[in-house]
Protein backbone atom coordinates (compact mmCIF):
# COMPACT_ATOMS: atom_id res chain seq x y z
CA UNK A 1 0.00 0.00 0.00
CA UNK A 2 1.35 3.39 -0.90
CA UNK A 3 1.16 6.77 0.81
CA UNK A 4 -1.81 7.97 -1.30
CA UNK A 5 -3.81 4.86 -0.41
CA UNK A 6 -3.00 5.32 3.26
CA UNK A 7 -4.22 8.90 2.98
CA UNK A 8 -7.45 7.72 1.29
CA UNK A 9 -8.20 5.24 4.07
CA UNK A 10 -7.43 7.82 6.75
CA UNK A 11 -9.73 10.32 5.07
CA UNK A 12 -12.54 7.76 4.85
CA UNK A 13 -12.15 7.10 8.58
CA UNK A 14 -12.47 10.84 9.19
CA UNK A 15 -15.69 10.96 7.13
CA UNK A 16 -17.03 7.72 8.64
CA UNK A 17 -15.70 7.45 12.21
CA UNK A 18 -18.30 4.78 13.03
CA UNK A 19 -16.29 2.38 10.84
CA UNK A 20 -13.15 2.53 12.99
CA UNK A 21 -13.84 -0.72 14.92
CA UNK A 22 -14.61 -2.69 11.74
CA UNK A 23 -11.50 -1.20 10.11
CA UNK A 24 -9.29 -2.34 13.01
CA UNK A 25 -10.99 -5.76 13.11
CA UNK A 26 -10.31 -6.25 9.38
CA UNK A 27 -6.62 -5.50 9.86
CA UNK A 28 -6.39 -7.88 12.81
CA UNK A 29 -8.32 -10.63 11.01
CA UNK A 30 -6.30 -10.36 7.78
CA UNK A 31 -2.97 -9.61 9.43
CA UNK A 32 -2.57 -6.49 7.29
CA UNK A 33 -4.46 -3.70 5.58
CA UNK A 34 -6.30 -5.06 2.56
CA UNK A 35 -7.38 -1.86 0.84
CA UNK A 36 -10.04 -3.28 -1.44
CA UNK A 37 -11.59 -5.38 1.33
CA UNK A 38 -11.78 -2.40 3.67
CA UNK A 39 -13.23 -0.08 1.04
CA UNK A 40 -15.72 -2.63 -0.34
CA UNK A 41 -16.83 -4.23 2.93
CA UNK A 42 -16.57 -1.38 5.42
CA UNK A 43 -16.67 2.06 3.79
CA UNK A 44 -18.87 1.52 0.75
CA UNK A 45 -21.85 0.01 2.63
CA UNK A 46 -21.87 3.17 4.77
CA UNK A 47 -21.67 5.43 1.72
CA UNK A 48 -24.45 3.47 0.00
CA UNK A 49 -26.56 3.86 3.16
CA UNK A 50 -25.91 7.61 3.16
CA UNK A 51 -26.93 7.81 -0.49
CA UNK A 52 -30.05 5.70 0.07
CA UNK A 53 -31.18 7.87 3.01
CA UNK A 54 -29.89 11.13 1.50
CA UNK A 55 -30.29 12.93 4.80
CA UNK A 56 -26.75 13.96 5.63
CA UNK A 57 -26.23 16.15 2.56
CA UNK A 58 -23.20 17.98 4.00
CA UNK A 59 -21.36 14.70 4.59
CA UNK A 60 -22.25 13.41 1.11
CA UNK A 61 -21.04 16.67 -0.44
CA UNK A 62 -17.77 16.44 1.51
CA UNK A 63 -17.19 12.80 0.57
CA UNK A 64 -17.86 13.39 -3.11
CA UNK A 65 -15.77 16.55 -3.15
CA UNK A 66 -12.93 14.40 -1.86
CA UNK A 67 -13.76 11.73 -4.46
CA UNK A 68 -13.35 14.41 -7.13
CA UNK A 69 -9.89 15.22 -5.74
CA UNK A 70 -9.03 11.51 -5.85
CA UNK A 71 -10.39 11.28 -9.41
CA UNK A 72 -7.95 13.99 -10.47
CA UNK A 73 -4.96 12.41 -8.72
CA UNK A 74 -2.06 11.13 -10.79
CA UNK A 75 -1.31 8.13 -8.54
CA UNK A 76 -1.98 5.01 -10.65
CA UNK A 77 -2.35 2.64 -7.69
CA UNK A 78 -4.87 4.88 -5.92
CA UNK A 79 -6.82 5.36 -9.15
CA UNK A 80 -6.98 1.61 -9.74
CA UNK A 81 -8.16 0.86 -6.20
CA UNK A 82 -10.68 3.74 -6.33
CA UNK A 83 -12.07 2.56 -9.68
CA UNK A 84 -12.45 -1.12 -8.80
CA UNK A 85 -13.96 -0.44 -5.40
CA UNK A 86 -15.81 2.87 -5.07
CA UNK A 87 -16.77 3.54 -8.69
CA UNK A 88 -17.74 -0.03 -9.61
CA UNK A 89 -19.83 -0.40 -6.44
CA UNK A 90 -21.64 2.88 -7.11
CA UNK A 91 -22.57 1.50 -10.53
CA UNK A 92 -24.09 -1.69 -9.09
CA UNK A 93 -27.43 -0.02 -8.34
CA UNK A 94 -28.84 2.46 -10.86
CA UNK A 95 -30.93 4.35 -8.29
CA UNK A 96 -27.93 4.73 -5.95
CA UNK A 97 -25.80 5.83 -8.89
CA UNK A 98 -28.43 8.41 -9.85
CA UNK A 99 -28.32 9.86 -6.35
CA UNK A 100 -24.50 9.74 -6.28
CA UNK A 101 -24.29 11.61 -9.58
CA UNK A 102 -25.94 14.62 -7.93
CA UNK A 103 -22.83 14.92 -5.77
CA UNK A 104 -20.15 13.78 -8.22
CA UNK A 105 -17.80 16.15 -9.94
CA UNK A 106 -17.19 15.90 -13.68
CA UNK A 107 -14.02 13.79 -13.42
CA UNK A 108 -15.65 11.36 -10.97
CA UNK A 109 -18.60 10.94 -13.35
CA UNK A 110 -16.20 10.35 -16.25
CA UNK A 111 -14.26 7.71 -14.32
CA UNK A 112 -17.43 6.01 -13.09
CA UNK A 113 -18.70 5.69 -16.68
CA UNK A 114 -15.29 4.28 -17.62
CA UNK A 115 -15.51 1.76 -14.74
CA UNK A 116 -18.95 0.68 -15.97
CA UNK A 117 -17.62 0.33 -19.51
CA UNK A 118 -14.69 -1.77 -18.28
CA UNK A 119 -17.23 -4.12 -16.64
CA UNK A 120 -19.33 -4.26 -19.80
CA UNK A 121 -22.19 -2.35 -18.22
CA UNK A 122 -24.44 0.24 -19.94
CA UNK A 123 -23.18 3.36 -21.59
Amino acid sequence: MNKKSEEFLRKMLEFLPSTEAAYRKSITFNGKVLETVIIEDIFMPEIIKLLREERNINLLESIFKYFEEVSNDEDAHLMNVFSVTVLEILGNDRSILGTAQKYMGSKTIELQIEADRDLGRRI
